[in-house]
């Protein structure tokens, strides 16, 4: 019998449940793959407390990204195999043994790529690239503001700025993960005590920066459009500030909704300033997906990237993990581990 993570109701870390569950069987155009490790990711934290829009009904199974072995094909597959290392982004069901995906959102690993480095991929790099590269049409020279900038895309984004030829990369983050983040390439500004806005405006000759990549949400979302020159693009790929704690948070949900700013058009067009709103599990061209993560596998392969992972938690113990972040404890990735 296998075993698999739900969430049975909206709450805290006591509504998540280990269950046993019965092998899935593929269409004939998915795959089955024996799961190895499964990425968590803050909208998984957000799902459980109700706070996630795209997520499904209760009770169901989270998880956006996890790395296996392939073990069955549908009829219809050509390009993935019995057996093959794969990388893959799920329409949630990650946490668990056994996940059926389709074959568009499956990508064969190079040998040299572990399966931790492969599940920390999918959605903070595929995210952080589709950002700064895709729609950014990121340039040598340009300058980069990241917050939570020690979490698993603060990394990311770190990492493929720097590759990409930024002049200047600005990280916000508590105080006590100074250290790391100016260890991973930026300038850290201190969450509780730093004015990032005039940090951008000082290490860009008064200019702002090109890039600013906003999880928080609500009034934050302003401070960073602030921080931007002209011509600079704004995007908002998370609202974390609607969940400050372990149990869900109705005030502060409201508190963010209220506070998030109403841009008005014209205002923008002055200003000549861009904003863009990500969500990657909604991103419906598989294929752009698909090359994304070619590219990075590459950059993996040739050591130019190297996903940070912050700790692996066998996935009996995800409720520990999930605390883990929730304390906002984490540099870099939080794994969960599903080896058999």
């Amino acid at each position: 019998m296998l075993r698999k993570i739900i969430y049975r109701k909206r709450g805290g870390l006591d509504s998540i449940d280990v269950v046993d569950c019965d092998s899935p069987s593929p269409k004939s155009d998915e795959i089955l793959i024996e799961v190895h490790k499964a990425g968590i990711n803050f909208a998984d934290l957000m799902m459980r407390q109700g706070l996630y829009g795209a997520a499904p009904d209760f009770p169901f199974t989270p998880g956006y990204e996890v790395a296996g072995i392939v073990l069955e094909c549908g009829e219809g597959i050509k390009g993935i195999e019995i057996g093959d290392r794969v990388v893959a982004m799920t329409n949630f069901g990650g946490y668990s043994q056994q996940v059926v995906v389709q074959e568009n959102q499956a990508w064969v690993l190079p040998d040299e790529v572990s399966f931790a480095s492969a599940a920390a991929m999918p959605v903070a790099y595929v995210t952080a690239f589709h950002m700064l590269s895709y729609l950014g049409n990121f340039q040598v020279g340009n300058s980069v503001l990241i917050h939570h900038a020690a979490g698993g895309v603060g990394t990311a984004v770190s990492q493929i700025a720097n590759l990409l030829g930024a002049s200047v990369v600005v990280g916000t983050s508590s105080s006590g993960k100074k250290e790391f983040v100016e260890n991973q390439g930026m300038i850290h500004v201190s969450k509780e005590e730093g004015d990032f806005v005039k940090v951008c405006k000082e290490k860009t000759g008064g200019k702002g920066v090109d890039h600013a990549l906003d999880p928080v949400g609500g009034k934050h979302v302003m401070l960073s459009y602030k921080a931007l020159c002209t011509g600079g693009r704004l995007y908002v790929f998370g609202a974390s500030s609607a969940s400050p704690k372990i149990r869900t948070s109705w005030l502060a949900a409201y508190r963010m909704w209220r506070q998030t700013p109403r841009f008005d058009p014209i205002k923008m067009m002055n200003s000549n300033k861009s904003v863009f709103g990500i969500h990657m599990g909604m991103w419906d061209d598989k294929e752009v997906l698909k090359q994304h993560m070619i590219k990075l596998a590459q950059w993996l392969k040739e050591g130019k990237i190297n996903p940070i992972i912050d700790s692996t938690f066998h996935f009996e113990d995800v409720a520990a993990a999930q605390k883990h972040i929730h304390d906002r404890k984490n540099k870099g990735k939080v794994l969960l581990d599903f080896s058999p």
